[in-house]
């Protein structure tokens, strides 16, 4: 009986027969309906944050922002404010300055580089071609040009003498004659009719540029009211 009774207990904790029933208290929970609201957008599950806070459309998974890529551009103390008067032609030009004018015209239509260096060197005081160092005067504007004869510059220059000026500085020893009117006058006072003189010499691309910092940067033509030529120069 004994070795029966070892026997028994033995199967029982192996788990051969049932042992009896355990009973195990137990609590009712009652859950109470989740309240809705019809019109509430329902979110994605995977929008929702984890218990780190963050979800995988958290805003703060982006790239950080650096301070300096938010500050504006900022404009040229030499943007012009004021809208000047524009004059176009010759026949309102004093006749030194017209003079001079024609010289430049007649020498970049000629597309000789030589006739321009005559006039160059006819001219008062060495003209600015460059807000550096330029050494010979033609062989730069050569060095300058998108071919090796210069003749892009020579239609430059041309173009440019054929657009409208402004006189500016009016009986002061700054006086002088101004092409393109572009060079003095507000871009945002422009007219679409300007817009379209302005693109006979730049791009879009390049006016969105200038746009950016207010003042113009392409060639440029200054003649004093003497008949000096001042600068052909691009830049500011």
């Amino acid at each position: 009986m004994l070795r029966t009774a070892i026997a028994l207990v033995l199967m029982v904790c192996a788990g051969a027969l049932p042992a009896a029933a355990k009973t195990v208290k137990t609590d009712t929970i009652l859950v109470a309906p989740a309240v809705t609201n019809p019109g509430a957008a329902s979110i994605p599950d995977e929008d929702l944050p984890d218990a780190s806070g963050a979800g995988n459309g958290d805003v703060e998974e982006s790239l950080p922002v650096i301070e300096e890529d938010l500050q504006p551009i900022t404009q040229s103390p030499n943007a012009p404010t004021e809208v000047p008067q524009v004059f176009y032609g010759t026949s309102s030009l004093p006749p030194l300055v017209a003079r001079m004018h024609d010289q430049l015209m007649d020498a970049a239509k000629s597309g000789d580089m030589e006739k321009l260096r005559m006039v160059l060197e006819s001219n008062e005081v060495p003209p600015t071609l460059s807000l550096t160092e330029t050494g010979d005067p033609i062989e730069f504007l050569k060095s300058v040009s998108g071919d090796q004869d210069g003749l892009e510059v020579l239609a430059i220059l041309a173009d440019t003498l054929d657009a409208g000026f402004i006189h500016v500085d009016e009986g002061t020893p700054q006086e002088m004659y101004i092409w393109p009117y572009f060079a003095r006058y507000p871009f945002s006072a422009l007219t679409k009719e300007q817009k379209v003189e302005m693109y006979r010499l730049i791009t879009a691309t390049d006016f969105a540029e200038m746009e950016a910092y207010g003042v113009w940067l392409f060639y440029r033509v200054g003649i004093g009211k003497d008949g000096t030529l001042h600068y052909f120069v691009a830049g500011e």
